[in-house]
């Protein structure tokens, strides 16, 4: 199989406090959303990077999960991740410290410690949660506009 890549765009205009962004995402699922300093350092409503990334993870971490359960003879009901991405201070900037995933499972039969054992494996398989863990190479090029 080949690979499958998935595109996003995000273009910023100004200065850092001041400036604002628009992303998209190739599916068109984001068109044209607004982000800015606001709705990232702030209380702002809107979108911030690290929403998104809670996002992905919250979506990743369900999708693996059902599999994980479906895989130890279970039949999943229903699993939901609420995910929360934390951004603290750190010195003189910010950085992303910590993902809570705060995770509810129904499935026939699944008693607390099966459910443990599958949340184990979950967090083995869940393809995000590795990527936040591991990390993961970036191929970066820059040009001029």
């Amino acid at each position: 199989m080949a690979d499958i890549k998935r595109k996003a765009k995000a273009v910023w205009t100004g200065d850092l406090t001041q400036g604002k962004g628009k992303i998209d995402t190739e599916s068109g699922v984001l068109k044209q959303v607004a982000y800015k300093f606001t709705t990232r350092f702030e209380d702002e409503p809107g979108t911030n990077p690290e929403e998104l990334i809670a996002a992905a993870n919250a979506a990743c971490y369900s999708m693996a999960f059902s599999l994980t359960l479906k895989e130890k003879g279970y039949e999943p009901e229903m699993v939901e991740t609420n995910a929360t991405c934390v951004l603290s201070k750190v010195g003189d900037g910010f950085e992303i410290t910590k993902m809570i995933l705060d995770v509810k499972v129904k499935a026939k039969g699944l008693d607390e410690e099966s459910l443990d054992e599958a949340a184990e494996a979950t967090d083995e398989e869940c393809i995000v949660s590795n990527l936040l863990v591991k990390g993961l190479e970036i191929e970066r090029k820059a040009s001029l506009a």
